[in-house]
């Protein structure tokens, strides 16, 4: 049986039924997007980001974001605004505000992010780390 083959697949996800795709910032498990969830306004993926990595400015034109530290450190920012954020703490990212998570520190770091709407209309990211301010602010690294 396959994840489509059942209702009950679409609302349970075990980790050997996760997305895992590996990005140039890290690894992403996804465990909640479209095909392992009926969700049209959660998604939810899991980044484990190795140390001197990036994921240089950017932003959702369609997608609100909660990014939650589970283990190491981030250098996160959300706007023109950064902070370092540990275990336990919690970053807003509202609609279409360039940010960027910057793992500046020597240790990986892990963090949930939990995007929504699942469902939109148009590009799921747009990269602005050449544009200026942001190319100003902070210097892409890995």
């Amino acid at each position: 049986m396959t994840q489509l083959d059942c209702a009950e697949c679409l609302r349970f996800v075990t980790s050997k039924e996760a997305v895992v795709e590996q990005m140039p910032w890290g690894r992403h498990d996804w465990l909640a997007r479209a095909g392992l969830t009926d969700s049209k306004l959660m998604q939810l993926v899991r980044v484990t980001m190795p140390a001197g990595k990036a994921h240089a400015f950017h932003r959702h034109p369609h997608m609100e974001e909660l990014l939650y530290v589970i283990a190491g450190r981030v250098e996160q920012w959300v706007g023109r605004q950064s902070r370092i954020l540990g275990p336990g703490e919690l970053a807003h990212v509202p609609m279409n505000e360039v940010h960027g998570s910057y793992n500046v520190f020597t240790e990986p770091v892990t963090f949930l992010a939990v995007l929504g709407p699942a469902v939109i209309d148009g590009p799921a990211l747009v990269d602005v780390q050449h544009d200026e301010p942001w190319r100003s602010l902070k210097a892409p690294i890995g």
